[in-house]
């Protein structure tokens, strides 16, 4: 029934409710149990209005148990399920619990370190650095790491989560007081996570994967607001680094097995959905209850991956400069996952399920679950921009608790598809043009680079802009890309295996997804 709205109708829709901020109040025959609100300017909002965002937000109003409305930050875009960028909380413990409300990568995360290094005794190494952080972490589909913990390790990790890290020497203990629930989601369960699929995790923790994850050798080109600056120890001029990854294939399988056990529950349940993408089971049922340990087993696991990351890059970053530099933990923050919080509902304070796909806390000042040495001033917000462009620290604050459930954006945001943007940015010629910038790009599949160009996403000031206008968060210093390491999604190896793909039995099948095309004789 989406089908039948235009871009024009839909703008007719939408209430104005400031520049930066729309809603669509419940409608007849959509099931809105609550309104959908999106932030954006009207020039981002025509954007968003050309894939599928706003339906799939619409159908997320739909799920039972939710409170609020349902959020669409200015980063969104068409995701499976909810929106990438979209926020949803629903009434616990019986309200729903959504995969396709956490996505794929399930905590995908930023992470951002703090070197001491002068910035004049680094720049004349950033094509040695980036070469050799490449050699030392894992990057592209596929590719696994030399890690042999023993069998009994693996089910530690998923359960204790960086606690396991610091325990294997693996980062300092001061790392997990800078770590969004201290790198540990404590209703982890390892069990609730099929054993052929956590049989992957010592081969991928330690790697980055590809896509729009990466490395990035920065430097703090701008201060906003020396207080908080302090307090997050940032000062112009200091080289920094941002490691943006999640929970590789253990966390992608673990999704994928969830959504078809959802599928049924949600039968079992009467849930009646719009979409089978939004699957869901409330979660004091059994399959609710699975999922979430099964979730934050994974989330634990991500956590610990770029830990190991951090681990392995310190370990690039000593035997350059030295053991002077321990390169400190900032912050490290999820973008894919549901959390159990507090929050007030109509005035009243009430537990919830929390949903961000695509989305960061935003948490102000005085929170309980910020760091201690940053509490007074509230929680550091990581927003990177696309690649060669300038990344954001905001800090949050009590205005996004009482806005979106304490949340905000994670990123630019696409604009263009992987194709169209390959199309659009051939990989040699933008490899150089980031050369001409200053920024220097370390990667294996040049021809794939394409996908990631600033072009293909949003405008970064745009979506900052947005964030601090609608003061979900504020700015506190502008991080200057120098070296970016990253592996694009490449489809040029031999051998590519697909876990759920059927093929009829006919003599000759060609089955074409985006510009990639199958055949099986």
């Amino acid at each position: 029934y989406m089908g039948i709205f235009s871009m024009k109708i839909w703008k007719e829709v939408f209430k104005k409710l400031s520049n930066y901020i729309w809603e669509i109040a419940p409608m007849k025959g959509f099931d809105m149990k609550v309104s959908a609100k999106v932030y954006a300017t009207e020039n981002m909002l025509n954007s968003i209005l050309r894939d599928q965002t706003i339906k799939q937000l619409i159908q997320v109003t739909s799920l039972p148990g939710i409170v609020g409305s349902a959020y669409a930050m200015p980063d969104a875009h068409q995701g499976y399920g909810f929106p990438i960028g979209g926020v949803a909380a629903t009434s616990y413990p019986d309200g729903c619990i959504s995969p396709g409300g956490i996505g794929y990568d399930i905590n995908c995360g930023v992470r951002l370190l703090a070197s001491s290094i002068p910035k004049k005794d680094v720049i004349p190494y950033l094509s040695e650095l980036s070469k050799n952080i490449m050699t030392a972490v894992p990057f592209g589909v596929g590719k696994k790491a030399k890690n042999s913990f023993g069998s009994g390790s693996v089910d530690e990790l998923l359960e204790k989560g960086v606690q396991w890290a610091i325990k294997k020497g693996l980062g300092y203990q001061e790392d997990m007081e800078c770590i969004e629930s201290n790198g540990v989601f404590p209703n982890a369960d390892p069990s609730k996570i099929p054993e052929k699929i956590r049989q992957k995790a010592d081969r991928q923790l330690g790697t980055i994967g590809s896509g729009n994850h990466f490395v990035e050798i920065g430097i703090v080109e701008k201060v906003y607001d020396e207080i908080t600056a302090a307090a997050y120890g940032l000062k112009k001029d200091q080289i920094t680094i941002l490691i943006h990854t999640g929970s590789r294939g253990l966390g992608h399988d673990t999704a994928t097995a969830y959504i078809n056990i959802m599928k049924s529950a949600a039968k079992k349940y009467n849930i009646v959905l719009p979409d089978q993408q939004l699957a869901c089971a409330p979660l004091s049922s059994n399959e609710g209850s699975d999922y979430f340990k099964a979730m934050c087993a994974a989330g634990n696991f991500a956590f610990v991956n770029r830990q190991v990351i951090t681990t392995k890059i310190r370990e690039v970053w000593e035997k350059q400069f030295g053991t002077e530099d321990k390169l400190r933990l900032v912050y490290d923050v999820a973008h894919n996952i549901a959390k159990i919080e507090d929050h007030k509902v109509d005035g009243v304070t009430k537990r919830l399920i929390v949903h961000r796909k695509g989305a960061t806390r935003s948490f102000g000042p005085g929170h309980k679950d910020i760091p201690m040495q940053y509490r007074k001033v509230g929680q550091p917000v990581l927003i990177p921009g696309s690649m060669g462009n300038p990344s954001y620290v905001l800090v949050g604050n009590n205005s996004s608790m009482d806005q979106t459930w304490g949340s905000c954006c994670h990123g630019a945001g696409r604009l263009l598809s992987r194709t169209a943007a390959r199309k659009s940015f051939p990989g040699k010629a933008l490899q150089e043009e980031m050369k001409k910038k200053g920024v220097i790009v370390k990667t294996n599949e040049v021809g794939e680079l394409g996908e990631e160009a600033p072009g293909a996403y949003k405008d970064i000031e745009d979506v900052v802009s947005v964030v601090s206008n609608t003061n979900l968060a504020q700015k506190v210093v502008k991080l200057t890309p120098l070296a970016i390491a990253k592996q694009t999604f490449s489809l040029s190896t031999k051998t590519v295996s697909y876990t759920h793909l059927t093929l009829p039995t006919s003599d000759l099948v060609q089955i074409s997804v985006g510009a990639v095309t199958l055949k099986k004789k």
